[in-house]
């Protein structure tokens, strides 16, 4: 998932007020193997962090700070400026929040130094997605960029993908999610359970995909494999020819009329929806939320070829060293601690160390957002409004049934220089 800077700020606006929310359950003192007080012995100590704006929350700077005297200084980027920073100006940040499908463009310009997985307290109880691949023993791993795939490399300097775990990872992972199509269901008029309902002929000019091309192409190899439009030998590695199918097909749809717009931040796709313009169209979770928080139904709907998966996480800069490199091991151990996570999660986003996560919230919202269960009272977004009534049930279910349904990740293909070509000659069409 790549997000405009735009997009953090509109995020951020969402979800101001949240910390309070999430503070009400700190006082347990029940976050696993940490205490509810931190030392903060980090009082002078600036992190510049650079990424994407989907974690660019003010509410965490402030909450670090807070906690551990950390002075974070983030800066919300678009994914292509992210990518860019983090090769070309590597004394420019401090730590990275970069996505993983992103890894396969920076990783190699050894400029970010891989972190010793000794040195991260809850290793151990990162979900196993990042970290074997699979989230039960029998989990089959999805196309694309899987974040495993890109999770170690083989030694401390070594800016080469490992095949297996070993002492050395790459990014922490902090935040994820999985994707689906969010729909206008007072005004689809029917049943919404595929991917290629976003073809029909009855939402011409009311429907959308967002322009991001690593996220974008992996929607319309969904669609396009859902319609029979193209067989994938593996949609998240394209070949040349199968690229050429996919954006033929979509630059004749475009030129049909089906697509709305091509939207590229969370504010676009709220309005889009918000508004009736559009009806069915690619959503990220918060959106949904957004939408429902202005009064308008909005559903994201769960389709049965499965989910495009996305995740982030945070990279450190290769000249970190001494009480610097110290704080940032400080801060990303503090931000899997739970009150992070749990921050997140009301968001309808998950967070990589659920234990943690869930002594940080009421058992009603994690049986709401987390196990799928039917809310015991009303389920309220970070500004206070109501989202969801008591006795409803998450879209998509538990987090095991979203997860556990992840088709594709987001990726960056062996042709990804190719496919970038091609899909702006789609938007240009």
């Amino acid at each position: 998932m790549a997000r405009k800077s735009n997009d953090g700020i509109g995020r951020r606006r969402m979800l101001k007020g949240a910390a309070g929310i999430a503070g009400a359950a700190v006082g347990s003192g029940a976050i696993t193997g940490f205490p509810v007080i931190w030392a903060q012995n980090n009082k002078n100590i600036v992190l510049r962090q650079c990424g994407t704006g989907v974690s660019a929350i003010n509410e965490i700077a402030e909450k670090c700070k807070a906690d551990l005297g950390i002075t974070l200084q983030m800066t919300a980027l678009d994914s292509d400026a992210v990518v860019q920073r983090v090769v070309t100006q590597p004394n420019s940040f401090d730590i990275g929040d970069i996505e993983y499908w992103m890894i396969k463009k920076v990783f190699g310009a050894n400029t970010l130094q891989a972190m010793d997985v000794k040195k991260i307290k809850l290793f151990d109880k990162i979900v196993p997605i990042f970290t074997t691949g699979k989230l039960k023993a029998d989990s089959v791993i999805a196309q694309g960029t899987a974040p495993s795939t890109v999770s170690f490399v083989e030694g401390a300097g070594s800016t080469k993908f490992a095949k297996g775990q070993t002492q050395w990872f790459t990014i922490v992972p902090t935040i994820y999610n999985a994707d689906t199509l969010g729909i206008r269901p007072d005004l689809v008029g029917r049943k919404i359970d595929s991917w290629k309902d976003i073809l029909d002929p009855k939402f011409k000019g009311k429907t959308s995909i967002l322009n991001i091309p690593s996220i974008g192409i992996m929607d319309a190899a969904m669609i396009c494999e859902a319609a029979g439009i193209v067989k994938y030998g593996d949609k998240g590695n394209m070949t040349k020819a199968e690229i050429d199918k996919t954006i033929d097909f979509l630059i004749k749809t475009k030129k049909d009329g089906q697509f709305r717009a091509f939207w590229k931040t969370f504010d676009e796709s709220v309005n889009l929806m918000t508004s009736g313009e559009v009806v069915i169209q690619s959503m990220w979770s918060p959106a949904v939320s957004a939408v429902r928080g202005k009064g308008v139904p909005c559903t994201y709907q769960p389709l049965k070829e499965g989910y495009r998966a996305w995740g982030g996480g945070l990279a450190l800069a290769k000249h970190l060293q001494g009480a610097q490199l110290d704080a940032a091991y400080d801060y990303i151990n503090w931000y899997l601690s739970g009150w992070v996570g749990a921050f997140l999660n009301r968001q309808g986003y998950y967070s990589a160390v659920l234990e943690t996560a869930k002594a940080n919230m009421t058992a009603d919202e994690w049986g709401f957002w987390m196990e799928g269960k039917p809310a015991q009272g009303d389920i309220k977004n970070p500004q206070g409004q109501i989202v969801e009534k008591a006795g409803a049930v998450r879209d998509g279910g538990s987090f095991y049934d979203r997860m556990g349904a992840v088709a594709c990740w987001n990726a960056v293909m062996d042709e990804d220089r190719y496919m970038v070509q091609k899909w702006n000659q789609f938007i240009a069409a």
